[in-house]
This record gives C-alpha cells, sequence and structure tokens, in this order.
C-alpha cells in the first residue's frame, strides 16, 4: 500500500515519562505504517530542555509560527522535587506557558466523548468546551519569598521616569508575594478567538472572572470582553441565534453543573487550567480531553489536556504493567494531521485522520479499553486492555 504523503511538515514536539512512551507506540503502531510522516522534530523532555536552558522550547514555538501546525506531547512543569530529581540548573518554567506567550493564541478543550463512559454529572448530554486564555497572570508570574517585616509596593515607571506605587501589604513577618500581568491585546485576541469559535460551531459562549473581587485586573477582562462583542459580534450572534452573556465564575459554576451541556465557557489562564481538568473528569477520564491552542494569526498547537502520568511512568520503569489511557494523545495527532491536511489541501491525510478517531472511539466501545475507563463504564464485561495492547487494538481496527 503506498503511505499518504505530506507535503508540509508538523512540528513535533516531543515530551516526558508515560506519555513520552505512549508518543512512540503511537507512531509506530498507528501513523508510520500509512503515512510518509514530514515532522520538524523538538525535544521538550525535561533533560534536553535543561541541557537548552529552555532554548528548545522557544525554538519550537518559533517553528510552529513557520509552519502553522504542531502537535506536543505533555511535558513536566518541574517543582522543587523534581529540580533534585533531574538536577536541574534552575526550575524551568512551564513549556505551555512559553509556547502560548509567544503564539499568543486561546486553548480550546472539549471531552471525547464515547458511548459506554456517561459523564458524573447527571444533566450533561452534550460536551462542554473551555477556551482558556493562553497567556499571563501566574503563568508568567513573579515571585518572592519577604524573609521578615517590611513593605512590598507594585511600582509602575512610565518612559519618562515618573512613577505611580500600589501597596501590597505591609509585612509583620514572613511570607510570599507574587506579582502577574497581562496584556490589553492578549486579552482582544482571546475575545476574538471565543467569539470567532463560537460561530464556527454554533455554540452559546459563556465568559467568567471574579471582577466583584479584583475589581481592576479580572474587571479589564469583562469590559474588554463586552467591548469587542458589542462592536463587532452582537449582530453576528444574533443570526446565528446563539448568545454570549458573562457571569461571576461562582455563578458559572453551579450553572455549568445544572447545565446539559453544549456551549463554550471561556475561562482565564488559572481558571481554565483547572476547570477543564474537572469537565474532562466528570465526562470519563483526563485522559479524555483534547486540546488546541488556537493564535488569532492561525497557528494551531495540539496535543493532550493531560499531564505525562508520571506514576505509571515508575511502574513501567520497574518493569510493571501499565494501562495508560492513550486516547486524547492520539486524539492530538489526529487534530494535527487533519489541520495540516486542511490548510495543505491534503484530502487524504483529513480522511485518514477521521479513520483513526473512529478506529478509536470503536475500540472503546466494541468493550475494549485500559483500566481508568473499565472502572466507570457502562459496557457490560469489558476486556481491560494494558497500554501497547490497547494502541494495538486500534491498530487492528484501523
Amino acid at each position: 500500500m503506498d503511505k499518504i504523503k505530506m507535503t508540509t511538515p508538523l512540528v513535533e514536539m516531543d515530551g516526558d515519562e508515560m506519555t513520552r512512551i505512549l508518543w512512540k507506540m503511537i507512531k509506530d503502531e498507528l501513523l508510520l505504517p500509512y503515512i510518509d510522516l514530514k515532522t520538524e522534530y523538538y525535544d521538550l523532555g525535561l533533560e534536553h530542555r535543561n541541557e537548552t536552558n529552555d532554548q528548545v522550547t522557544v525554538d519550537s514555538a518559533l517553528a510552529t509560527k513557520k509552519y502553522k501546525v504542531a502537535v506536543k506531547c505533555a511535558t513536566i512543569t518541574p517543582n522543587a522535587a523534581r529540580m533534585d530529581e533531574y538536577d536541574l540548573k534552575e526550575m524551568w518554567k512551564s513549556p505551555n506557558g512559553t509556547i502560548r506567550a509567544i503564539l499568543d493564541g486561546t486553548v480550546f478543550r472539549a471531552p471525547i466523548v464515547v458511548k459506554g463512559i456517561e459523564p458524573c454529572v447527571k444533566y450533561w448530554k452534550k460536551p462542554i468546551t473551555i477556551a482558556r486564555h493562553a497567556y499571563g497572570d501566574v503563568y508568567k508570574g513573579s515571585e518572592m519569598k519577604i524573609p521578615g517585616a517590611g513593605k512590598v509596593e507594585l511600582v509602575y515607571t512610565a518612559e519618562d521616569g515618573t512613577q505611580t506605587k500600589e501597596l501590597v501589604h505591609e509585612f509583620d513577618g514572613p511570607g510570599i508575594v507574587q506579582g502577574m500581568h497581562n496584556l490589553n491585546k492578549s486579552i482582544a485576541s482571546f475575545a476574538r478567538s471565543c467569539f470567532s469559535y463560537a460561530l464556527d460551531t454554533k455554540q452559546d459562549l459563556w465568559f467568567a472572572t471574579k471582577d466583584t473581587i479584583s475589581k481592576k485586573y479580572d474587571h479589564t477582562f469583562k469590559d474588554i470582553f463586552q467591548e469587542i462583542y458589542d462592536a463587532e459580534f452582537d449582530e453576528k450572534f444574533k443570526e446565528a441565534g446563539i448568545e454570549y452573556f458573562y457571569t461571576l465564575i461562582d455563578d458559572a459554576v453551579a450553572r455549568v453543573m445544572k447545565s446539559g451541556g453544549g456551549y463554550i465557557w471561556a475561562c482565564k489562564n488559572y481558571d481554565g487550567d483547572v476547570m477543564s481538568d474537572m469537565v474532562s473528569s466528570a465526562f470519563g477520564s483526563l485522559a479524555m480531553m483534547t486540546s488546541v491552542l488556537v493564535s488569532p494569526e492561525g497557528y494551531y498547537e495540539y496535543e493532550a489536556a493531560h499531564g505525562t502520568v508520571q506514576r505509571h511512568y515508575y511502574k513501567h520503569l520497574n518493569g510493571e504493567e501499565t494501562s495508560t489511557n492513550s486516547v486524547a494523545t492520539i486524539f492530538a495527532w489526529t487534530g494535527a494531521l487533519r489541520k495540516r491536511g486542511e490548510l495543505d489541501g491534503n484530502q487524504e491525510l483529513m480522511d485518514f485522520a477521521g479513520r483513526l478517531e473512529k478506529a478509536t472511539i470503536d475500540t472503546i466501545e466494541a468493550g475494549e479499553m485500559t483500566k481508568d475507563l473499565a472502572l466507570i463504564t457502562t459496557i457490560e464485561n469489558p476486556t481491560v486492555l494494558n497500554s501497547e495492547a490497547f494502541i494495538r487494538a486500534v491498530a487492528k481496527r484501523l
């Protein structure tokens, strides 16, 4: 059989731990037998990021600007324990945060819905898409440990040298402080991405922050969204028969739990990080959530919404069998291949992506699945497969 040809490479960002093991299995079993796969490869494994002083992460994001489509494996964002474990030069920042800052896009995360895996929330009938702002806040924050009594201030120095100060806190003993920022330009890009995506998918759009407490920071998000909606999208939404509304994040959480799904919930960076995990877990599994970063300039970066599955990786290193769910990582590849095909006018590549997704879903709906799904499925007597056996079961159907 002739392999499907690619004219333009994908940017391939390899990652860490168990997802790195799955990454290779997916390529070997599901992609390379059928596609003449062209990628520009970047190793974002923590050891290589450390060797290159994280320059490899920046290079991979710049390559995404060049080729427009990237696919990314899950990566470690190191904490103090990882510093010792990997003998790091410094506590490198989140690779996703770095890539998002360079591409300035919005992350859209949606659950992969299959029959037999019913949502924990009984009212949910349709997928809930989380739109996560992809710049700033705590992910680009500066932090400091305060050793003792003293004053912490925010200081803005204008270009002409004049200063504006705002007291953060008068410390009477040790403590901690964090400074974070955002940009009006990035918030506006986030808003336009959300409104455009809602129109494309014909879904209502919700946006929620904590503007009653954060009267300047969060309120700016609220104001920019409303200004752009009123000026550019009000009539389009009415014509499409969809709705945009703003609410407090507290109210949004309550509404989500009682809703039937089928809408986009736009969140600030941290809120989107947490809420997408909540939504994906409630729909079945963290490993059943797609994630795509979409920038206003037309760059796309596909990945799974979950982490590196550290616990399974240590089991794997010890020679123990693992049953790690690879569905979201498979869908990261299919999303990227479909978009590559779309941009290049390569229908064969687009069709292949659809067939691989169908093979994956059909495998689960036939009762063959990893342990995380077997524990929650309504399918009787499911067959529990290990990590590699599940990918091979998909390959057989494909």
